[in-house]
């Protein structure tokens, strides 16, 4: 029964139907959990191991994870919290996306335990006249129902019908694996509720759905997401991630902590309390850090995400494993150049303006003037910001 609460509790925002779904896991019955994602990008982020880290909780209590990767519904794209119309994207741009999803998706859950389908495994047999049947399903006024429409439509912007027909097949995907559960996000709530009406009206038992909670990314105020730029991937590099979780806003550290890592809630409730009791949040931040980096890669590599971190920042020293670059030895007298050549900046403005920042050192001594000579020397380190470092190799 304890398993069964934290299931039902653990991150979860809402669900429909609670008593029905509790019933059937006090039954004992292998439940199927369905999942799907659009490859509408390459990579996954922290904002996906949410439901993936409760299909692990399910999969562990012994149910069946169904996962769909929409490699049909992908080419259209959710129209979920969108101000405006996705690109439409080819089959090819999608099967790209995809290529690398079970690698990054598998750091979490049992792939060998897992069913996986590709939705054009039954869209790719379907003809004209199944489209007639299943949009007949719903009315037009019940699809126009859905907030983010019902927005676009007030202020005067474009809702196009393949929009309106997209929370139909991901719908149907629910009645071609016959599922007993489906999770998804809290702004997929229209999506999933369609799957309960379309399952009802093809004779089957509508699912019960989970809602979990959706997870901001860097700048502490918009959903997670590749066209935010707020967002750290799965396959981040683990010194990148590290560095990206110490960036977060410090009001955010107990939701990471939470949503992200296997820590007990008591153990959270302590942190958040001594967060409050005025303990450097800093502190917290590097054990999270540690805790996702060794989810997503693994224990040696958060160690040494964490002694590069506390070089680099915490003790104001160079790192030891910075990149090496080959350059001409000698006296430099154009120092943006220098910069654009070695990829440090995109441009001679971006070195000028950073120089001017006082962003820029040269074996730790600040470079005021951009047209100052550098006298350019064999194990030479030059540092943009507070990230980019670069040794010269000669």
């Amino acid at each position: 029964m304890k398993q069964i609460e934290k299931i039902l509790k653990h991150n979860v925002s809402e669900v429909i139907k609670e008593e029905s779904l509790r019933k059937e896991l006090t039954t004992g019955k292998k439940i199927r959990v369905k999942f799907g994602i659009d490859p509408t990008a390459p990579e996954l982020h922290l904002g996906h191991a949410i439901p993936l880290l409760k299909l692990k909780e399910f999969q562990d209590f012994g149910h069946q994870i169904v996962l769909i990767i929409g490699d049909f519904t992908g080419t259209i794209g959710d129209p979920s919290a969108r101000k405006e119309a996705r690109k439409v994207l080819t089959i090819g741009e999608v099967k790209n996306n995809a290529k690398d999803y079970l690698n990054q998706i598998g750091r979490i859950i049992n792939l060998k335990k897992t069913e996986i389908h590709q939705n054009s495994e039954w869209y790719d047999k379907k003809d004209t006249l199944f489209i007639f049947e299943l949009t007949s399903k719903v009315t037009i006024q019940r699809t126009l129902a859905r907030d983010d429409f019902k927005k676009r439509l007030a202020e005067d912007r474009d809702v196009n019908m393949l929009e309106t027909i997209y929370p139909l097949f991901q719908a149907y995907d629910s009645v071609a694996i016959k599922s007993d559960l489906e999770i998804g996000g809290t702004d997929q709530k229209f999506n999933l509720l369609m799957g309960r009406r379309i399952q009802k009206r093809y004779g089957q038992k509508p699912q019960d759905i989970m809602m979990l909670p959706l997870l901001e990314g860097l700048d502490g105020m918009h959903k997670m997401s590749k066209s935010y730029g707020n967002n750290i991937a799965f396959n981040e590099d683990p010194k990148n991630m590290f560095g990206k979780i110490m960036s977060i806003p410090d009001d955010l550290i107990i939701k990471y902590f939470r949503c992200l890592t296997d820590l007990e809630e008591f153990e959270i409730k302590e942190i958040k309390k001594a967060i409050m009791m005025g303990e450097n949040p800093k502190d917290f931040k590097l054990h999270l850090a540690t805790e996702i980096v060794t989810r997503f890669h693994d224990k040696e590599e958060a160690g040494k995400a964490r002694e590069r971190f506390n070089l680099q920042f915490a003790k104001k020293e160079i790192p030891f494993d910075i990149p090496e670059k080959s350059f001409e030895l000698g006296v430099c007298e154009n120092l943006p150049q220098m910069l654009v050549d070695l990829k440090l900046v995109g441009s001679k403005s971006e070195a000028k303006r950073l120089v001017g920042e006082g962003a820029v050192k040269v074996d730790s001594a600040k470079i005021e003037d951009p047209n100052a000579p550098i006298c350019v020397h064999k194990g030479m380190v030059i540092q943009v910001g507070k990230r980019r470092f670069l040794r010269i190799r000669g």
